[in-house]
């Protein structure tokens, strides 16, 4: 699958693994924001790799020109729920749309594998990714005009369309 961004260039998926090296640069920055905004990186390493590989789970990168510039993985949450982790983009590949292409890949593999409901949480420093869920069409779990901090990881869910046969 190709996306073709305003730029001109050419942007490509890649299904691949958490442990791709091609992932790295998009991972250890992700785990530098973490740091910076929350002192740990943990949710990095909750899950081990497997979780985010087919059958139940997926990871993808965008490419442009064979370079990683964002990416985003699932795993199974539960039977009929997809939960979307890493989503990311490159700090050199902002506010392009990205991310929000991540998500509909990975919405529409979770559908084409029989998820029936995406369910994230992204943290209260987070601002930029609170945005994006809800401009694409999520919806908070929490009261929005609490103070993100008093709430913790903030769930969002979004229920997939079935594709078509």
């Amino acid at each position: 699958m190709t996306f073709t961004p305003s730029r001109g260039s050419t942007l490509s998926v890649r299904r691949t693994t958490v442990d791709d090296p091609l992932a790295r640069p998009l991972l250890e920055e992700l785990a530098r924001e973490y740091i910076s905004r929350y002192g740990s990186a943990f949710d990095l390493e909750r899950y081990p790799s497997e979780e985010f590989a087919p059958p139940g789970g997926a990871f993808v990168l965008l490419l442009e020109q064979g370079r990683p510039v964002a990416g985003g993985a699932y795993r199974r949450y539960d039977a009929a729920t997809a939960e979307l982790k890493r989503i990311w983009t490159h700090s050199a590949h902002r506010r392009r749309g990205l991310a929000r292409r991540v998500l509909r890949v990975l919405e529409r593999e979770a559908a084409e594998r029989g998820y029936s409901r995406i369910h994230l949480t992204t943290g209260p420093r987070q601002p930029e990714a609170r945005g994006l869920y809800l401009a694409a069409g999520y919806r908070p779990l929490f009261d929005l005009s609490a103070d993100p901090e008093s709430i913790g990881p903030l769930p969002f869910e979004k229920h997939l369309e079935t594709p078509a046969s």
